[in-house]
């Protein structure tokens, strides 16, 4: 997922996307399409009456706050009432309140595979004509394909995340003379040797996020997978080409429990290997800023953990990370996430909120405030000022780099908020490897 996930339930920060920009396009008048410049902006009137839309997602909290704020003004402007809802368990509750009748009317997708399985059973309406030009001149191919199902547009991306960064003390690992590793065999070594230094486990890890508890796990997995055995067995196994019991994704697994099944090696300022589904993923901020934790894998969005934590984020601030390294050392590979907005009416008014959520105007609105970037070109890169985010940008602006969105947010909602949450739970709970993959493979749809 997201925080995204965008994590996944994001408390303080969704990052960067696979290009630094943001979105296109406002919308014009109630219902009809944008009317776009060059820049990516539009123009258009506004509802003569009150009217009232409502969002549902899983951007909580502190950020909560700021994505109200972002949109604050311009709904004033236009006279409309966004009202916003946020839920830890928006995986189950937003096919629920479809299928139940009461579902909002636009809904923050952290998972393009859910979008997906709501648009295919008919329960969200094709992004209407001013989204799609927005889509069009604002976002890539790619970042427009993770709101396409059958061929018709039903989202537009919002923010999105870098994940597979390692987070650490830049004061720690220069008095103990620790060197930020190439390869993921170097990974290990370090992990060995703060373990043997310090005489305590490196690492802290927290998989608990409500329903959505696991998905951290998912993230290891997914950067393993894309490191170790490349793009196009990634891509095979998004779609199912590689099944989740094959040898190479049961590779990915056995990699990552070197560390995160490891007892000397886990779970600092926490416990053991047993307390890692009952913290909070959030919550690892807390102790990585105290300096009982030397190693954390999450996503960029993670930066926001670590303000809200009283540290500071930076190359010589109390927090910094680099990039979980591939296996050969060679080139760069990063997973990330991100958030589609679909939508279940096509009220002007909710039309109109669903542009400008894909306009360049309401990126640059949020992104001033902090904490996030967006994929789309109409971005000001000046208005990333968190040190992390300038540094996933120059990450994904690298030629060089491979970018993959996130497995589990692109599988069908069955496996990648489904099976593959509880089965990296049971995991870690103790269940036999083999085991756990046959009870994800199993999670895929049979049609």
């Amino acid at each position: 997922m997201s925080r995204s996930r965008h994590g996944r339930f994001i408390a303080l920060m969704a990052a960067a996307g696979v290009a630094v920009l943001a979105l296109s396009g406002c919308g014009g008048g109630p219902g009809v399409p944008a009317a776009t410049t060059s820049a990516g902006t539009a123009t258009g009137g506004t509802p003569t009456e009150k009217s009232e839309v409502t969002i549902y997602g899983t951007i909580a909290d502190a950020e909560a706050k700021l994505l109200e704020q972002s949109w604050a003004d311009w709904a004033k402007e236009n006279n409309i009432d966004i009202k916003y809802e946020s839920s830890k368990e928006f995986e189950t509750q937003i096919a629920v309140r479809a299928q139940g009748g009461n579902a909002p009317d636009l809904a923050i997708f952290p998972q393009p595979g859910l979008l997906g399985d709501l648009a295919t059973r008919g329960f969200l309406k094709p992004a209407p004509a001013g989204v799609a030009a927005n889509v069009a001149s604002g976002w890539s191919d790619d970042w427009a394909a993770y709101g396409t199902v059958k061929g018709t547009l039903y989202g537009a991306p919002l923010m999105a995340s870098v994940k597979g960064w390692v987070w650490y003390s830049p004061k720690e690992f220069k008095e103990k003379g620790w060197e930020i590793p190439t390869t993921w065999q170097g990974v290990l070594d370090l992990t060995a040797k703060i373990e043997a230094d310090k005489g305590k486990a490196p690492w802290c890890a927290g998989f608990g996020s409500g329903d959505a508890t696991g998905w951290p796990g998912t993230d290891w997995v997914e950067d393993l997978v894309l490191r170790e055995s490349g793009k196009d067995v990634y891509d095979q196994w998004v779609a199912n080409g590689v099944k989740f019991t094959d040898p190479q994704i049961k590779a990915a697994f056995e990699e990552a429990g070197k560390i995160l099944k490891n007892p000397k090696y886990v779970n600092a300022g926490y416990g053991d290997v047993a307390s890692i589904n009952a913290t909070a993923f959030g919550d690892v901020a807390n102790v990585l800023v105290k300096g009982d934790c030397s190693l954390h894998h999450q996503a960029s969005f993670f930066s926001g953990f670590i303000t809200d934590a009283g540290g500071t984020v930076g190359p010589d601030a109390d927090v910094w990370a680099f990039i979980l390294p591939s296996k050969d050392g060679k080139g760069s590979s990063v997973t990330g996430g991100g958030e589609i907005v679909g939508a279940f009416s096509d009220d002007p008014a909710v039309v109109k909120v669903q542009e400008y959520l894909a306009s360049a105007d309401w990126a640059n609105s949020r992104v001033k405030l902090g904490g996030v970037l967006s994929a789309n070109k109409g971005l000001d890169p000046a208005n990333a000022s968190d040190p992390l985010l300038k540094e996933a940008v120059a990450v994904l602006q690298d030629p060089n780099t491979t970018f993959r969105f996130d497995a589990s947010d692109l599988m069908p909602g069955s496996v990648g908020a489904g099976s593959f949450w509880k089965g990296m739970v049971d995991w870690i709970n103790g269940s036999d490897t083999d085991a756990v993959l046959n009870q994800i493979e199993s999670g895929w749809p049979s049609s």
